[in-house]
């Protein structure tokens, strides 16, 4: 690893609570904007060198390794412990699989407080203050030497609740009201699903949808991409616009690129929408013209007739009658 890379972490998703609120519900399953809660947080924690999910085997939106707490139900002590023996990294995720607001970047600035700082892990708080120990991150050492004290003292881990772990930590505190959300009743399932369909998030949340959904792992300049969609709706017809962007993204891939081959299509392909639609302000203004003249010479022509009638004898002009 050199100076300009990040450190490695690792992350532990724990995901085989029983969800008695949800009835039994397969919680972790449970889809919010099209997309499994655990596959939104396995998103959200994509960087990590190794990801660990505690919870029987199922398919998930990119490959994890998959760790078991003996007995299972044992609680959530138990499956941390079961999970971070998978895991080797001095940093450690230690994720719920409930979190539908979860984003890499709160992921990263979680990382990146714990490294700044000598704090042994560091958690969000949700809007009422309350500590969420499933939304943080933590120095892996830390975690073990305390599941070992535990152990120890208690005769084994099963049925204690996280608070007895974190309560011998040196802890921060990050307020985020939002990404500490998660979803133990199908209240909280509603406002999730409500509030992702609100216009300020809706297209975020497709976008982010769609590439789960086909495999993709490119960011790239949506407002160019808009831009380029609204040009060829105004310019050439509305039906250019899905079409259009269609093979600026069959163009990139031809290309072998990544965001930058992107831009460079949507580049070239929102000039030739401006051009096509200059060209055709060009035909209204020469029809414009076109139509202007033949008024004022059908004026000229019905003027000449009129004059005509008026000079013959017997007409309508000022001398007549």
């Amino acid at each position: 690893m050199t100076s300009n890379e990040p450190a490695a972490h690792d992350a532990v998703v724990l995901a085989g609570g029983g969800a008695r609120r949800l009835g039994g519900a397969d919680k972790p399953g449970v889809r919010v904007g099209g997309r499994a809660l655990l596959d939104r947080v396995l998103g959200a924690c994509a960087d990590a060198r190794t990801t660990v999910v505690v919870a029987d085997p199922r398919p998930t939106a990119r490959p994890v390794r998959w760790a078991r707490e003996d007995p299972p139900g044992a609680g959530p002590v138990a499956a941390l412990d079961a999970g971070l023996r998978h895991t080797a990294a001095d940093d450690v995720l230690v994720l719920s699989a409930d979190l539908p607001f979860l984003a890499a970047d709160t992921v990263r600035r979680l990382l990146t407080a714990l490294r700044a700082g000598a704090a042994e892990g560091v958690l969000l708080t949700d809007a009422d203050g309350r500590e969420q120990p499933l939304v943080a991150a933590y120095r892996t050492a830390a975690l073990r030497r305390e599941l070992a004290v535990l152990t120890a003292g208690e005769g084994g881990l099963t049925g204690l609740p996280l608070r007895r772990l974190t309560a011998g930590l040196d802890l921060t505190r990050v307020p985020d009201p939002v990404a500490s959300f998660d979803c133990d009743t199908w209240d909280d399932i509603a406002a999730a699903r409500a509030r992702i369909r609100e216009h300020d998030h809706v297209l975020d949340e497709w976008i982010s949808a769609v590439k789960d959904e086909l495999g993709i792992d490119l960011d790239v300049d949506t407002g160019a991409l808009l831009d380029l969609a609204r040009d060829a709706a105004h310019g050439v017809a509305r039906p250019a616009a899905p079409l259009t962007t269609f093979l600026v993204g069959y163009a990139a891939a031809q290309a072998q690129g990544g965001p930058e081959a992107v831009a460079e299509a949507a580049r070239k392909a929102a000039a030739l929408a401006l051009r096509w639609a200059e060209e055709a302000d060009q035909e209204k203004a020469e029809q414009g013209k076109a139509e202007q003249g033949k008024a004022e010479q059908g004026k000229a022509e019905q003027g000449k007739a009129e004059q005509q009638q008026a000079d013959k004898p017997g007409g309508s002009g000022p001398d007549a009658g």
